[in-house]
C-alpha cells in the first residue's frame, strides 16, 4: 500500500529543513508541489532529484483524485509540499489529503515549520488554548463582523494578513475591540524578522511610524483575554417597526437600517415586511 506524506518545508531559513523531510523528498516517487517552480528550487538546494507533479489551490481537487488514484495503480508514495510551511495550513494540500484518505492510502506527516505556530511561540499571550482563521474577509463590514465573531469564540485568535492590507486591519481592531492586545511578526524566521507587541491602538502607531510596514508577510497573534463585549439588549418586546425607526433617526435610510437588522439576525422577509408597513405609515401620515 502506497503512503502519501506531508511534508512542511521552510518559510524562509533554509537552516530549517529537516534531515527527515529531506530524505523523505528523495525516497518518494513523486512530489505534489504548489508551485513546482519554487519546489524545484528548494530541491536544488538539498540534492533531491525527485520528480514534479504540480498541485495547487486551482487544481487539487481534480488532481488530487488523479494522484490517489495513480498511487494505487502503480504502488507510488508521494510527498505533498508548498511553496513555504506545512500542507494544508491555510495553504494546499487538502483535496489530495482527502482524497488518500477517502482510499484508504496511509497519510504521514513530516512536521516542520508552520508560521502561525511560530508567531504564537513568541506572542507572549496565554496561548493555552486558540483558533486558527487565515487570512480574513477584506469588505470592512464582513472584516468587523467577524473579529466580533471571534472574539466571542476563543481566548487568542491567529490570523495571516499581507503587509498592504495589515494596518487597516489592526486600525479595525482597534475601533472596535480596543481591548485586545496584538502581537504581530513580520518575516519570520527571515534576515530581518520582527515581531511588535502592544494594545491595539500601539500596534497600529509602531505600523503607522514604520517606513517599511508594507514589507514582508504578516502573522498576527490577537489576544482578547480583557476582551468585554457589549451584550446587546433585549428586543423581544419591541416590534420590528420601532426598531428600524429607532435606526432611522439619526439619519439611516430604511433600506440601511432593514441591513443592519437582517445582519443582527433577525429573519429577512420579517424585516422586509416591517419596511413596507412603515412605509405604508408614512404615506398616510403624509
Amino acid at each position: 500500500m502506497p503512503t502519501l506524506y506531508v511534508v512542511a518545508t521552510p518559510i524562509g531559513n533554509l537552516q530549517d529543513m529537516s534531515p527527515r523531510a529531506v530524505e523523505t523528498l528523495r525516497r518518494v516517487g513523486l512530489i505534489a508541489a504548489e508551485d513546482t517552480r519554487v519546489t524545484m528550487k528548494l530541491c536544488q538546494v538539498f540534492d533531491i532529484h525527485t520528480p514534479l507533479t504540480s498541485c495547487h489551490q486551482h487544481n487539487e481537487e481534480g488532481k488530487g483524485a488523479w494522484l490517489a488514484e495513480k498511487m494505487l495503480a502503480d504502488n507510488l508514495d508521494v510527498a505533498v509540499v508548498t511553496d513555504a510551511g506545512t500542507p494544508c495550513v491555510s495553504d494546499p494540500g487538502f483535496g489530495l489529503v482527502r482524497a488518500a484518505v477517502e482510499r484508504g492510502i496511509e497519510v504521514i506527516p513530516v512536521p516542520g515549520c508552520c508560521a502561525a505556530v511560530a508567531a504564537l511561540s513568541v506572542c507572549g499571550f496565554d496561548t493555552r488554548e486558540f483558533a486558527f482563521y487565515g487570512f480574513l474577509p477584506r469588505e470592512k463590514k464582513e472584516l468587523r463582523e467577524k473579529l466580533l465573531s471571534m472574539a466571542g469564540q476563543c481566548p487568542v485568535a491567529v490570523v495571516h494578513e499581507s503587509p498592504y492590507r495589515v494596518t487597516e486591519l489592526v486600525s479595525v481592531i482597534a475601533e472596535i475591540l480596543p481591548d485586545a492586545r496584538i502581537s504581530a511578526s513580520c518575516d519570520l524566521t527571515k534576515l530581518h524578522e520582527k515581531t511588535i507587541r502592544g494594545t491595539a491602538a500601539e500596534v497600529l502607531e509602531m505600523l503607522r511610524n514604520n517606513p517599511k510596514t508594507e514589507k514582508g508577510e504578516y502573522c498576527l497573534a490577537l489576544d482578547f483575554h480583557q476582551v468585554k463585549l457589549e451584550q446587546e439588549k433585549p428586543t423581544a418586546d419591541i416590534s420590528l417597526e420601532a426598531r428600524l425607526t429607532e435606526l432611522m433617526l439619526p439619519g439611516l435610510s430604511l433600506r440601511d437600517a432593514q441591513e443592519e437588522l437582517i445582519s443582527r439576525g433577525e429573519k429577512k422577509n420579517a424585516v422586509k415586511a416591517a419596511g413596507l408597513r412603515l412605509k405604508r405609515l408614512f404615506g398616510e401620515e403624509e
